[in-house]
């Protein structure tokens, strides 16, 4: 089975999209399954060597957030590769320009198309500002997922939401964890050093983007109230992003990483011992999978991974959505008592470890076998 893989973000990129699709096609690999790549050409000029073929286009900035890059449309070039190897199925992880010309041309050829609903972009138009785009944004992304044969989202929840919105045949495929590299096992007394902690004083950690979807304002004020009550807590923020100058402003006190590499970051989880992480912005949230798999006292809302993986007070703390002060309490209560977030670590450890990514490229096998079948395009015609 040949499949193309089309995506406006790609490792080395860092971001939940690029994570997801980093560990899928590892598995589709592994699985015998030969694999097209179409996607904005990187700065640093690398390629997926394990792609059969790989088609790079020219990409642009968004303005004011220089490290996301879109790709052109390049419906010429996308059609004179599918005409000479053309792909059993497509999966468009992305819903830009050159998502959009894929979709175009695959419909043309009459080739199945699977979409994945990986960011929250109508959420995003209220966190910059533009409340007046969430609707317009919404109906763009119906109109596109609804031309493909099924769209996936990580969650349940998730798929019930955009059910209700009008967006057809909805399917769950879930993420995994590599529980093998996110482990306790990694905590790294040395690290800790770096950082001026003792062996038994606490830390909490966030990993994610610097930036306003991210709910950031929250992170402070959490933060802020957690070092009130327990005086020796040391913050880390793993990330980076386009407030991170601000962020240094206001936390002092904190220890900013900047972007790190994997293994790094396997050792920032294990070596910290409660992960807070207040975004409402998320399709799923990989971190939190990491940290469950770390062994961290989680507090986050009760939605994506969360909803998904924690059962509150058993394995993390989760809060109803956009309860600010309840999220506070918790994050407070929580770093100050040792025994409690060491119990929920490992319980939360228990409960994520049995996710694991070749169950759920299986799932997404078995979904575009499940389209497989040719489109008439007469009864399907092309109106994006």
């Amino acid at each position: 089975m040949r499949i193309c893989l089309v995506s406006e973000t790609w490792a080395p990129e860092i971001n939940g999209v690029a994570h997801t699709l980093g560990h899928l096609s590892q598995e589709l690999q592994r699985q015998g399954i030969q694999l097209q790549l179409i996607r904005p050409r990187p700065k640093d000029g690398s390629t997926f060597e394990a792609a059969e073929v790989e088609l790079q286009v020219k990409g642009f900035r968004v303005p004011g957030y220089s490290d996301v890059q879109l790709g052109f449309p390049a419906g010429r070039a996308i059609n004179r590769l599918w005409r000479s190897q053309r792909p059993n199925a497509v999966y468009i992880a992305t819903e830009g320009p050159l998502g959009f010309s894929a979709l175009r041309v695959a419909r043309r050829l009459g080739i199945p198309v699977v979409s994945g609903f990986h960011t929250n972009f109508d959420h995003y138009a209220g966190d910059y500002g533009m409340r007046w785009l969430k609707v317009p944004v919404q109906a763009t992304l119906r109109r596109f997922h609804n031309r493909t044969q099924a769209t996936l989202v990580p969650t349940s929840t998730q798929a019930d939401a955009l059910r209700t919105q009008g967006f057809d045949n909805v399917h769950v495929m879930g993420r995994g964890i590599d529980s093998h590299h996110f482990t306790p096992d990694k905590r790294d007394p040395t690290l800790r050093q770096q950082w001026g902690v003792g062996e038994h004083q606490p830390v909490a950690l966030y990993v994610g983007r610097l930036a306003s979807e991210k709910n950031l304002d929250l992170l402070v004020d959490t933060l802020q109230a957690m070092q009130e009550a327990q005086p020796d807590l040391a913050t880390v923020l793993v990330g980076d992003g386009p407030l991170r100058a601000s962020l240094q402003r206001r936390l002092p006190e904190a220890i900013f990483t900047g972007f790190i590499d994997h293994d790094a970051l396997a050792r920032h989880y294990a070596s910290a011992e409660v992960f807070i992480f207040p975004s409402l912005s998320e399709t799923y949230g990989n971190v939190v999978a990491e940290a469950m798999a770390s062994g961290l006292g989680i507090v986050a809302f009760d939605y994506a991974a969360a909803n998904e993986w924690i059962d509150n007070g058993q394995h993390g703390v989760t809060v109803a959505c956009g309860d600010t002060s309840a999220f506070i309490t918790a994050a407070v209560e929580l770093c100050q008592h040792p025994a409690r977030y060491g119990r929920l670590g490992r319980a939360a450890r228990t409960r994520i470890e049995s996710c694991r990514w070749e169950h759920i490229a299986s799932t997404f096998l078995a979904i575009l076998n499940n389209v497989r079948e040719p489109i008439d395009d007469a009864s399907h015609p092309c109106r994006l």
